[in-house]
């Protein structure tokens, strides 16, 4: 089944879900590879950072994707429980949501490089395109130096360790549904038996 139904995820669903949580890993494998294993101003140092600028546009895709996919699919039913594990869950996928958005986005503007998009074709570095002269330079009155302080902060610094404990809280949720609560929370992202 490609759509969601009301006890389990499509096809679509789960592949976009899934697709996002391994290029999420890859985008942070190539990025800590490049700090730890690299030298500065080397061809591999530069490929690790390419491979992780690529991830990011394409996880960029596919968060657009999997929110129009929501939209336009009835979700699940949720699983018995309190008032309050429904809001906990709510709010957490709206957390992971936004970091889904805020990451790629503060990781592109912040970029003062152009990503060679899979070393297929090359995308140019915000600072070079017409938006950024017109809000960030014209009205907002920065350079590029001074604009790429608080993006670097959210994308590097505050962003980087959320991601981690929105993800490991997430999994620990779905771990804690299918192991103590023996509910089909977890079964309805992966594929039907």
């Amino acid at each position: 089944m490609m759509k969601n139904t009301p006890t389990h995820y499509g096809y679509i669903a789960r592949a976009l879900h899934w697709a996002t949580a391994l290029l999420f890993l890859f985008a942070y494998t190539a990025v800590y590879y490049r700090q730890w294993f690299t030298e500065k101003d080397t061809a591999i140092n530069w490929t690790a950072l390419q491979l992780h600028l690529s991830f990011g546009v394409t996880i960029a895709v596919l968060v657009v994707l999997r929110i129009c996919w929501r939209w336009s699919n009835v979700q699940p039913t949720p699983e018995p429980g309190s008032a309050l594990m429904h809001k906990a869950a709510h709010f957490g996928h709206l957390a992971l949501y936004a970091v889904l958005i805020i990451m790629p986005l503060t990781g592109y503007l912040g970029t003062g490089v152009a990503t060679e998009f899979f070393f297929w074709f090359e995308i140019p570095k915000f600072a070079d395109t017409w938006l950024f002269q017109l809000l960030i330079q014209d009205w907002a009155g920065l350079s590029f130096e001074q604009f790429e302080v608080p993006m670097d902060f959210i994308h590097k610094e505050g962003g980087a360790y959320l991601v981690w404990l929105l993800i490991l809280g997430h999994a620990a949720a779905a771990l804690y549904h299918h192991i103590k609560l023996k509910d089909r929370t977890l079964l309805k992202m992966l594929p039907p038996r």
